[in-house]
């Protein structure tokens, strides 16, 4: 069944459509500096100076989005890098391995979907051993490559699936015992800013966000089971440190009881969990530098960076 002209569906799906053409109109920022942290080529970093030329500015830890899927790297996240720098920030735009064509898809137990092209979501464990070693090696690739910056104070932000993983690098001290990831303690963050983030797998999996690319992100169904207590945030909790979710209230690629569910959970442990709906928005203006809510994603991190 189609929607009609006009009606809420139809709508949503065109206000989505211009929100993602605004914020992937920009042209992508190059950075003042790259740096690998492994040998793989998707294993760097690019760094943003603040553009103010200001020492001892804190440095916020960007992971964008793209449902880990491999078409979708850091550069459409470089306006917003840019966005932040001109507002005082150090930042450090993290790639990682993300699932491709190059994986065959029977490693992740699904078949494509009839008509599909889409890649398959995520690799594991590369997807979570890149984010881990990325985040350990942060302090002294900053130090290295942005002098000015202050690398005792990290806020970790990450758009969609790169919140998802910004929520998971500050959970990574009650991950599971043997989990190659864990800390044994938790990390140096001053916080995390997860904008509509993947948080609670089992609320995006029983919506069917990103046409499945949880399950794809764990290996498919015949692997979910045993690792989801190493990947969902919802499930590594209470974190103790500083978190907050910002989501758009008409978003509908990442809905916003993704977000919700996550808080809740949160919640139960006696942990609180910032959460800014924003009105009028989608999944996009998060990003989008053109958009009144990056303002309010840029504020966000200043109230936890400073």
């Amino acid at each position: 069944m189609t929607d009609s002209p006009g009606s809420p569906d139809s709508a949503a799906r065109e206000r989505d459509a211009a929100e993602s053409a605004s914020a992937f109109a920009h042209p992508a920022v190059a950075p003042d500096r790259t740096a690998a942290y492994g040998d793989h080529p998707d294993q760097v970093v690019d760094f943003y100076a603040p553009r103010d030329g200001r020492t001892g500015a804190p440095l916020v830890v960007l992971l964008h989005g793209g449902a880990w899927r491999a078409p979708y790297d850091r550069a459409h996240l470089s306006p917003l890098a840019d966005f932040l720098a001109r507002r005082g920030f150090a930042v450090a735009s993290v790639e990682y391995r993300r699932g491709g064509d190059d994986i065959p898809r029977q490693r992740v137990g699904e078949e494509p979907r009839p008509g599909s092209t889409d890649p398959v979501a995520g690799r594991w464990p590369e997807t979570f051993d890149d984010v881990a070693a990325a985040l350990d090696a942060m302090p002294a690739l900053a130090s290295r490559e942005l002098p000015g910056a202050d690398a005792r104070r990290i806020v970790v932000s990450g758009h969609s699936a790169g919140g998802h993983l910004a929520l998971w690098a500050a959970a990574r001290h009650v991950l599971p015992e043997g989990s190659p990831w864990r800390l044994p303690a938790p990390p140096p963050l001053r916080g995390v800013v997860a904008l509509a983030p993947i948080a609670d797998f089992a609320t995006a999996v029983e919506l069917g966000v990103c046409g499945g690319a949880v399950t794809q992100l764990l290996g498919g169904e015949g692997e979910f089971a045993e690792r989801v207590a190493h990947a969902d945030p919802g499930a590594l909790l209470p974190t103790g440190i500083a978190t907050v979710i910002v989501h758009g209230v008409e978003d509908i690629v990442v809905p916003r009881a993704v977000s919700e569910a996550y808080v809740d959970a949160a919640a139960r442990f006696g942990e609180t969990v910032g959460l800014t709906l924003l009105g009028g928005a989608g999944h996009f203006p998060l990003i989008d530098p053109a958009a009144d809510a990056c303002a309010v994603v840029a504020e966000e991190i200043t109230q936890l960076a400073w």
